[in-house]
């Protein structure tokens, strides 16, 4: 049985990031839907425009194997402010479930909502005064327990390969990397 993961957009996602999760897992088998908090097609931070497989209403009921939420900070402001969203991560995370954030979305969502109690984060460099000192690292991918954060856009296949590793093992890690010409 596929690995299931769902990623949620909104206009002003930083789209490197979206997209490139998105492509990552999918490369690995991973069963991948991506969610709008607004509406079905979004406007990415840079003008691109990302079209949603469903709206977060449509996702509620559904158990993921992960939780993925890119960053860009108005896209991260709009995922911070989506109630459903904040149930489903709060769930996932009491389920022991994995859930991800990457470049704002540590600070301005998980911070913002508690999600990172217990936990080490990492987030985009100038928002890391926006992290509670106790959860701060300045690594460019952290994993703690059943979270899993990184910086921003340079690290968005790191992040990516990381959240296929904890999904499907090492092994399938690699292959994929290889094939995405990473290790080489």
């Amino acid at each position: 049985m596929a690995k299931t993961t769902l990623v949620l957009i909104a206009d002003g996602t930083e789209e490197i990031e979206a997209v490139c999760i998105i492509d990552t897992l999918r490369r690995a088998g991973v069963e991948v839907t991506v969610a709008s908090v607004g509406k079905l097609q979004v406007t990415a931070s840079r003008g691109v425009k990302i079209l949603a497989d469903k709206v977060i209403a449509e996702c509620v009921k559904n158990r993921y194997d992960l939780i993925v939420l890119p960053g860009g900070l108005s896209g991260a402001e709009h995922l911070r402010d989506s109630a459903e969203l904040i149930e489903l991560l709060r769930e996932q995370k009491k389920a022991g479930r994995l859930y991800a954030a990457i470049c704002a979305s540590p600070a301005v969502v998980l911070q913002h909502h508690r999600l990172l109690e217990g936990k080490k984060a990492t987030c985009y460099p100038s928002l890391q005064n926006k992290l509670n000192p106790e959860h701060l690292s300045t690594e460019r991918v952290v994993v703690d327990g059943n979270c899993i954060t990184g910086q921003g856009p340079a690290v968005a296949i790191e992040f990516a390969l990381k959240l296929v590793e904890l999904l499907c093992g090492a092994a399938k890690r690699n292959e994929v990397a290889k094939a995405m010409l990473v290790d080489e």
